[in-house]
């Protein structure tokens, strides 16, 4: 959840419930063991396991399927405790709002690699099986499945990475949610600059000679320093960061706080298989699978995605029953972290779960 912290410049409040439901926004929490998950990258993590946090109670038709279930899939680095922000909690699970947790069974996993879900830094380390998008889906899916009795989804909903694994359960799934809102990625390989940055992050890393194989004895510094300003950058918006740090010194300051707070809540290896499991990713090939409804939401200020390489223009097309728009770019933007306010796309999933109501 720092790493993405980082990324998405949000401050996360874990603990912060709306005001009007404080009772229903207590998540309840739990893991699930989902055996051994074969890599295609290699060998098999054995005894996986996948945490989580559930808001709401399923309900159940007359032949027992659950029907209310909402999956909420968060970027790279973070956590299902990303979406207990005020800027997404206080704007849509309340009463009346648009994933309202006395309607809906909103189900919040940890992802592979990513905080109380079976990740490298617990023991492992640099012997963790690499990773990647489809291997992370398919633990969700045994998670849901096995562990919640969950074959079925009102919706799956996902921010970056999370947005990424949309697409991929879209396309290989294309029967198990009943709509998607993919925010903030491309349905098709990571390369450009968007591959330029992770892979320097990752060389970073692992130049370090304090790396030491991934065995090291305390965190590799300087390669987790160089990391912390990829992130940042990544994660930037320009136009409110010119105006919120308008001089050299206002600016040199910031990342000094930057680097204080976010550096010591680092793991370098778990940074590393993170940024590494996007490797792969490409649902490009498999568009046409798509049968929900889908609403695909970018910003127009997104470091990581630049609309003016109109790669959204040429895939949007592709999904037949998709629905794409741009955030414009403005003074109270966020970057690529726009997909956490919901704020500025909340009209839009209230429309798109009009559109996909069984």
């Amino acid at each position: 959840m720092r790493i993405a912290a980082m990324l998405l410049f949000l401050l996360v409040c874990c603990g912060q419930a709306h005001a009007r439901t404080p009772q229903t926004l207590t998540p309840v929490e739990g893991d699930v063991a989902i055996g051994d998950l074969p890599m295609a990258r290699g060998s098999a993590l054995t005894n996986a396991r996948m945490h989580y946090r559930t808001l709401g109670e399923p309900r159940r038709d007359a032949t027992g399927r659950v029907t209310n279930a909402v999956l909420l899939l968060h970027g790279t680095g973070g956590t299902g405790a990303t979406f207990l922000s005020p800027q997404f909690a206080g704007e849509l699970f309340g009463p009346g709002q648009p994933l309202d947790v006395t309607r809906y069974y909103v189900i919040m996993p940890d992802n592979l690699g990513h905080g109380a879900s079976s990740k490298p830094s617990d023991g492992l380390r640099a012997r963790f099986p690499e990773y990647g998008y489809t291997e992370m889906v398919e633990a969700q899916r045994r998670m849901l499945v096995d562990g919640l009795g969950v074959d079925r989804l009102r919706l799956i909903f996902g921010t970056s990475m999370g947005c990424m694994h949309a697409f991929v359960w879209g396309t290989t799934h294309p029967d198990f949610a009943d709509a998607l809102m993919p925010m903030a990625c491309q349905p098709t390989a990571i390369a450009g600059r968007n591959r330029l940055w992770r892979a320097m992050l990752q060389d970073a890393i692992r130049a370090d000679p304090a790396w030491a194989g991934g065995d090291y004895v305390e965190q590799p510094v300087l390669g987790l320093r160089t990391a912390v300003d990829m992130l940042l950058l990544a994660g930037s918006a320009t136009v409110p960061m010119q105006a919120q740090l308008p001089t050299r010194d206002a600016t040199d300051a910031w990342l000094v706080d930057q680097i204080g707070r976010r550096l010591p809540a680092l793991d370098a290896n778990d940074l590393w298989y993170a940024v590494n499991a996007s490797r792969d990713y490409d649902p490009s090939a498999g568009l046409e699978r798509i049968t929900a409804p889908v609403t695909w939401i970018n910003s127009a200020d997104d470091f990581i995605n630049p609309p003016e390489l109109g790669l959204s223009e040429q895939f949007a097309p592709r999904i037949a029953n998709g629905v794409y728009r741009l955030i414009s770019i403005s003074p109270d933007g966020k970057g690529h972290g726009t997909h956490t306010w919901a704020r500025f796309w909340k009209d839009d999933l209230v429309a798109l779960m009009a559109r996909s109501a069984p």
